[in-house]
């Protein structure tokens, strides 16, 4: 009878200092300092503050900036879609593949809001100006600054990348998106990515950059599918590859 009680204790005190143990490992991994009792003793844990486990594999960043917002909706299409809205959902699209594939994007903007304030005197110079603060603040690989395209004459159609007039970086990241967008979206598109000297992103930008003008909304076939969810995410897929190509060849 003695001896059984015995095992009973036994088991007991092993079963404690199991359950001692694993505390101990859940709280070596838990990211912060803590002190448990072993045997009536506390002991205090040491160990490093746990990170984002994804923090090593991003290796590269990338400014994803939808353009227009707020009181600026840019071009309006010819099925009443406003280019602010169809830039953000591509430009949140794109964020989200990017940041899958372990590149850190960095938004300009996340919802309809322009980045100025509402007492500004000239609230599109200050949005633009603010927009290039980010950028330089993120210290980014490249940015990819999200738009939409109008022309007077309806059957103009076609995606279109732009880079600064002489950046042969920015030039090499915009000829990559566009192919990519040729390909894999539309072959018949004859564009090719197109140098610019006048466009204030482009010229204040000290990054690799590349405007992307997914489409023209004053085409009514190419308005409807700007509009369509499942295009967008093809054209943000199609921008994400284009990107992920040019990152790969920075390494």
């Amino acid at each position: 009878m003695k001896r059984t009680v015995w095992n009973h204790k036994r088991i007991r005190e092993g079963i404690r200092l199991l359950g001692t143990a694993a505390f101990l490992a859940a709280s070596f991994f838990a990211g912060r300092q803590a002190a448990v009792l072993v045997n009536g003793l506390s002991v205090r844990v040491e160990r490093q503050e746990s990170r984002d486990p994804y923090e090593k594999m991003q290796k590269f960043c990338v400014v994803v900036d939808a353009g227009h917002g707020g009181k600026d909706p840019g071009k309006v299409g010819v099925n009443g879609a406003l280019e602010e809205t169809i830039n953000l959902d591509i430009a949140r699209r794109l964020a989200v593949l990017l940041r899958q594939a372990d590149v850190k994007a960095v938004m300009t903007r996340e919802d309809e809001n322009g980045l100025y304030d509402e007492g500004a005197s000239n609230k599109k110079v200050q949005d633009m100006k603010r927009r290039i603060a980010l950028m330089e603040e993120a210290d980014p690989d490249l940015v990819v600054s999200i738009h939409q395209n109008s022309y007077e004459q309806e059957s103009v159609r076609g995606a279109q990348t732009f880079f600064y007039t002489g950046s042969e970086s920015g030039q090499r990241l915009a000829e990559t998106i566009q192919a990519r967008l040729v390909n894999g979206l539309d072959p018949d598109n004859h564009r090719t990515a197109k140098a610019n000297s006048s466009y204030y992103l482009l010229k204040k930008t000290s990054k690799p950059i590349a405007i992307v003008e997914c489409g023209f909304l004053s085409n009514p076939e190419e308005a409807d599918l700007l509009a369509d969810p499942v295009y967008q995410e093809r054209v943000a897929w199609q921008i994400h590859m284009g990107i992920l190509q040019y990152l790969n060849g920075m390494e």
